[in-house]
């Protein structure tokens, strides 16, 4: 990706979707953006039609939501009014890219939910900016987790699969901040990244819940989405191929286990579960 993405400001007429699949543990997922600039080499909505139909490349292009909070509002009471209300933000975008900085959609609709709780919220990110929301993350109490990518421990690997993404010592800094805040927190390292034998260490201080995840469990096909995205290279540039296996998460979860109890660490779709 070169250059800044384009951005356009569309009105949705709906924010809610139903969830379902991997998600079905929720009810809704939440996207406060289309599109996303950290546009990470493995992310599987780089298959979908959302992408897929778009001239500019994924990464390249990010349309903000106005009048996302007052929408919010209005489809939370209608919602609740019918059950449980369990979202997931955000299942095809980062909820904390970029634009956030300026637009300030995401803030928006944590305040629309701070007047109208669901009954769980899960946060799913790996941008640092969402230590700038404590505030309202508080405010929901236990309603709420934020969930932090931690894919690799490893500069030289976020730098080749995303390169746009935030640096990975900002993110363990992030867990820091939220955990001290008393904010429900998790470090989602997913996809499996080839990493080394030091992040269990570097994670156990700052959360005590981590969930490991790999691309055949995680994409939503058994892994066929991320297999069409061709890959292999740049584990080849990193002379990592080993690391480009189906039991690659086995090795880094037993890693884990030596430093995380059984209650405290989870695989795949469980993981992400309220």
């Amino acid at each position: 990706m070169s250059g800044q993405p384009t951005v356009q400001y569309k009105k949705p007429k709906s924010l809610l979707n139903r969830a379902s699949g991997f998600l079905e543990n929720y009810t809704h997922t939440l996207n406060p953006y289309g599109g996303c600039a950290f546009g990470c080499s493995y992310c599987y909505v780089r298959g979908m039609p959302v992408a897929a139909f778009r001239e500019e490349a994924w990464g390249e292009w990010v349309d903000v939501k106005q009048g996302a909070a007052e929408l919010l509002s209005k489809e939370l009471a209608r919602a609740a009014s019918k059950g449980p209300v369990r979202i997931f933000m955000s299942s095809s975008t980062d909820p904390y890219q970029p634009a956030e900085y300026r637009e300030r959609v995401t803030r928006s609709l944590l305040e629309a939910m701070a007047e109208t709780p669901p009954d769980f919220l899960l946060v799913q990110t790996r941008s640092p900016l969402v230590t700038r929301d404590i505030d309202l993350l508080l405010r929901l109490g236990r309603r709420v987790r934020v969930s932090m990518t931690v894919e690799t421990d490893l500069e030289e690997v976020r730098r080749v699969f995303s390169p746009a993404a935030p640096p990975i010592a900002a993110r363990i800094k992030a867990l820091a901040r939220l955990k001290e805040a008393g904010v429900p927190v998790q470090a989602a390292v997913a996809p499996v990244l080839p990493s080394s034998e030091r992040l269990p260490a570097l994670l156990r201080p700052v959360t005590d819940r981590v969930v490991i995840d790999d691309f055949e469990m995680g994409d939503g096909s058994g892994g066929r989405r991320t297999k069409s995205l061709g890959l292999e290279p740049l584990y080849a540039k990193l002379d990592m191929t080993a690391w480009h296996s189906p039991s690659a998460w086995r090795i880094v979860y037993e890693r884990f286990a030596k430093h995380y109890g059984e209650e405290e660490l989870t695989i795949s779709k469980s993981g992400f579960a309220p």
